[in-house]
């Protein structure tokens, strides 16, 4: 049990999963660590809960964009209840974005706008399967647009987030971070594409210099092989580049970090499952993984 505040859980899009992971939680070991922020009718009743009645009917398997400004209220809450130290930390169970965006509401996802609520300059997506750690130098953007994105301020600046955020909220020392390149052979030296050379290369070499454990860049599809040696993560430039590895590692049981935040936020690795909702069957490992894991940062 974590002494003092407990984490906060947002049990998500109410036609989906989210509801039914978080009432789980009533028989689980994390029954005393945990308030939800929910519709106290789709919660277990034996779980403390913060009440956001929606305005329309519930269905599993059926969203209505009606609840959407409600869901994003209850995020707001939990929030605010972490940044005035209510909260030890923040769960959040998956929701829709096009639910979201179909109440007219713009909405990219929880790690855009976890940065917003809370001030935050620049969000680090990570995801964590046991040792593996995997983390994200952009997220939710078309590839076509990634290497415009990835400038050298902005990966100086994520690399920078990964090392203090792993040494101050998972106690690594000195964390060791591997940089994959964006090319294919991380450019091979120029023939491949120039932003390895240009950009990436240039960004870990002066942090290198100042001391911080970065290597790269290295051609992906070595980077998470042994034969790349020690790393305590993974820095992947775009989301389908390092995200396949990790779900192949640990799909069901990984754990997705927002870094680079104020907060301890962990959330879920997979979407609302609105097919198998309110069915009863919906594994509830990642969900337990994430409460364990802002469990431990909190401790720590």
């Amino acid at each position: 049990m974590i002494p003092g505040k407990p984490l906060v859980v947002t049990a998500g899009e109410p036609a989906g999963i989210g509801p039914e992971l978080c009432s789980a939680l009533a028989t689980s070991a994390y029954a005393d660590d945990v308030v939800i922020i929910g519709d106290q009718s789709l919660i277990d009743d034996k779980l403390k809960v913060i009440h956001t009645p929606f305005p329309a009917a519930v269905t599993p398997g059926k969203p209505d964009p009606a609840n959407a400004r409600t869901l994003l209220d209850g995020l707001g809450k939990a929030v605010r209840g972490c940044l005035d130290g209510e909260f030890c930390g923040l769960v959040t169970a998956p929701l829709a974005k096009h639910v979201i965006a179909d109440a007219g509401i713009p909405f990219s996802g929880h790690t855009e706008l976890l940065a917003e609520l809370t001030n935050a300059a620049l969000p680090v997506m990570m995801l964590v399967a046991g040792d593996l750690r995997v983390a994200l130098a952009s997220t939710h953007i078309p590839l076509s647009e990634v290497p415009r994105y990835i400038t050298k301020k902005r990966l100086r600046k994520v690399i920078e987030i990964l090392d203090h955020d792993l040494s101050s909220m998972f106690a690594i020392e000195d964390p060791d971070i591997v940089v994959c390149g964006l090319n294919p052979h991380a450019g091979e030296g120029g023939y491949l594409g120039h932003e390895d050379h240009d950009v990436v290369k240039p960004v870990v070499e002066e942090l290198a210099r100042k001391g911080l454990h970065v290597r790269g860049p290295l051609p992906a599809d070595t980077a998470f092989t042994p034969a790349a040696g020690h790393k305590d993560v993974v820095l992947a430039l775009y989301h389908d580049q390092g995200l396949p590895v990790l779900k192949y590692a640990g799909f069901g049981h990984a754990v997705n970090v927002t870094l680079g935040l104020p907060i301890i936020r962990t959330s879920v690795d997979h979407g609302t499952a609105f097919d198998i909702a309110g069915s009863g069957t919906a594994d509830t490992g990642s969900l337990f993984a994430a409460v364990e894991l802002a469990r431990r940062m909190a401790q720590s």
